[in-house]
Parts: C-alpha cells; structure tokens; sequence
C-alpha cells in the first residue's frame, strides 16, 4: 500500500504581486566545488525561479567557525532577508550545520523541522531520521537548514520554505511577519 500525499492547507492567491524576498543560499561541504555543487545549484533556481532575488551564494568546509563567518557576514551586511543553507545536517562526524547556526538563533522555529521530516518521509521514508533539518531567527534574519542532498533541496524547497516565503500565500506566511522580527 502507498503512503498518504501529504496535502497542507493554504494557497497562493494569484491575483495578488509577490513581494521578493533577498536570499542567500550556502551550501555547506568539505567535497564540493561550484561545478559540483549541485544542490547548491537548485536552491538558487528555486529561490530565482519563485520571483525572489538571489543576494548570495557560497560553499563553505563542514567547519563550525567557517559556516558561522558566512552566515554573519551576510546578516552583518544588512542585505539579506532569509538564508537557505544545504548539507551538514547529517549525523555523521563531519555533519556540524546544527551546531554552528543553532547557538546564533535568537529564536528557533520548531516547527519547521516537524514538517520537513513529514514531507521527506514521503520520499525517503524513516531515512528522514538521518537529518537534523532546522530554521530559526538570526538577528532578524530567517535562517532554513536542508540537508545536502537534491531530493531534501526539493523537498525543503517546494513543500516547506516557498509558500512560506511567499507573500501570496494565505491564511499567512513568514513574509508578512518580517517587518515585526526585531521589534521588542
């Protein structure tokens, strides 16, 4: 017997402009290199391909320090509004993604790993249980942590983060919410 499709709720109203989003993609590796960094490559289509524009992109070594230089020095800049970083969120050794960007959250989005694994379980079944998916706020800043595989891309990517970073997509997304993330 199939697995059930997950179906969410919600919709992009159309008739509505999207508002774009700056976005920097990092592909975290100690392996790849721009030719080969293929995933890398899909979340940036992704993100250009859904109206937003893309503001950076990096690779960087599976290395605690390197990982958070890149990400501050992007959110120091003041020009990005959402990071998508791919790879390092594995359990093996080298996988050190989590534990980089987790101590800058300000605040973490629980929620968004529950879901990534629903959507990846449809795909990849428990093996979903070998990633350590995470989001949260860095200094205003959405900060999205996928695995560094092409599948967990498009399945971060089209099933969670898009309709989330659209502005179209109702009842809410994160978009709306941006001009209230660093008030107190």
């Amino acid at each position: 017997m199939d697995a059930p499709v997950l179906k969410p709720g919600g919709r992009i109203n159309e008739g509505l402009p999207i508002k774009p989003v700056k976005i920097a993609v990092l592909t975290i590796s100690d392996t790849r290199d721009e030719e080969s960094d293929t995933s890398g490559h899909l979340l940036a289509e992704r993100v250009t391909g859904a109206g937003h524009e893309l503001v950076g992109k990096a690779i960087v070594a599976d290395d605690i320090e390197a990982i958070r230089r890149q990400v501050n020095a992007w959110i120091d800049a003041g020009e990005v509004e959402a990071i998508v970083t791919t790879g390092g969120t594995g359990i093996t050794g080298r996988d050190v993604t989590p534990e980089a960007i987790r101590p800058l959250f300000d605040k973490e989005i629980d929620g968004f790993s529950v879901i990534f694994h629903l959507v990846s379980y449809q795909s990849v079944g428990l093996s979903t249980l070998q990633s350590r998916a995470l989001a949260g706020l860095v200094r205003g800043v959405f900060v999205f942590c996928l695995p560094g595989s092409n599948g967990a891309v498009r399945d971060g990517w089209d099933k969670v983060i898009a309709a989330q970073l659209d502005s179209r997509h109702g009842p809410c997304n994160m978009v709306e919410l941006m001009p209230r993330l660093m008030e107190t």
